[in-house]
């Protein structure tokens, strides 16, 4: 009997494959860093994290033309893997692991956009083991995923809304959506700091991500909440005063067009994963739970 996965209710990948796809990325990744190689990135990789980490290979890969053969292997271990039951296309799946870079649960979620297409690491997010929240999960083992796109009646905010609602705030400080936190109200603050200085002075541009590339996965909660992974974009340019030129770093040299003789721009891509309360919640603001930035390009001027 054939099962058609674009209009069945049937789990996002069997038990017993999960654990396939994770030994790949992990394999494919460790030998993209060994040759500092962003086109092998891109085989196991997709949406922000992708353009994180194809970046910083090459802007490795400026500094090691040769690659970096003593590049100490990543290990994922202790993989708890959650699958939730959906229909269509794409499927997702999280993969929540130990790691030997540090006493964290790092958690992987892998997307494909069909059933002959591998799997690929699009959210990745670090955090510590009390942040880990229990999901949803039902008799058979099968977690439930929240819709990506509409309305979502259970919950405090949509999640296809997040990367725009948070975006604003950043922009203009308005917005009663997330909760105080280092990625909220103190990078705000941070930011600040940087406005006008003697020797500079900074713009900041914050956009929602677009497209399905970038796409908002959640996984409902025990508690009626959600987990949800969104991706955002942002841009700083600093303009040096008169009497001071940029001096950026050999990482940005390496991925910038241009010449910088009075200002830089860097263009970064931010992936977020957030706890998202029941719509009747005590308290219905969004919580970050991990941010990951990185610099994907420059430009001088």
């Amino acid at each position: 009997m054939t099962v058609h996965g674009e209009r069945e209710n049937i789990p996002s990948i069997a038990k017993d494959e999960a654990p396939k796809a994770l030994k790949r990325f992990t394999d494919i990744y460790n030998k993209s860093y060994r040759e500092l190689d962003p086109a092998l990135a891109g085989q196991v990789q997709t949406g922000p994290l992708l353009d994180i980490s194809a970046a910083d290979l090459k802007a490795q890969h400026a500094d090691k033309p040769d690659g970096n053969p003593n590049y100490p292997p990543l290990k994922l271990d202790d993989a708890r893997y959650v699958i939730p039951k959906q229909v269509g296309w794409p499927k997702f799946f999280v993969a929540n692991t130990e790691s030997n870079r540090d006493d964290n649960r790092w958690l992987l979620v892998f997307t494909r956009d069909g059933a002959n297409e591998p799997w690929k690491a699009a959210y990745l997010s670090i955090l510590s083991q009390d942040e880990v929240p229990d999901f949803q999960i039902d008799k058979d083992g099968w977690a439930k995923s929240v819709p990506a796109e509409g309305a979502t009646p259970k919950l405090a905010s949509r999640p296809d809304e997040l990367s725009a609602e948070y975006t604003e705030y950043l922009m203009t400080g308005k917005g009663e959506v997330f909760a105080d936190s280092q990625a909220t109200s103190g990078l705000r603050t941070s930011r600040k700091k940087f406005l006008r200085t003697p020797k500079f002075w900074t713009e900041y541009i914050d956009t929602a991500a677009q497209g399905a590339r970038y796409a908002p996965v959640g996984l409902r909660l025990s508690d009626g909440g959600a987990l949800v992974f969104f991706t955002s974009h942002h841009r700083q340019k600093q303009t040096m005063a008169k009497g001071y030129r940029p001096n950026p770093t050999p990482q940005i040299k390496a991925l910038m067009t241009g010449e910088a003789k009075k200002s830089v721009t860097l263009t970064r891509v931010s992936e977020s994963a957030v706890r998202v309360p029941a719509k009747d919640a005590a308290d219905p603001k969004v919580v970050f739970l991990n941010r990951l930035e990185g610099v994907t390009a420059a430009k001088g001027e």
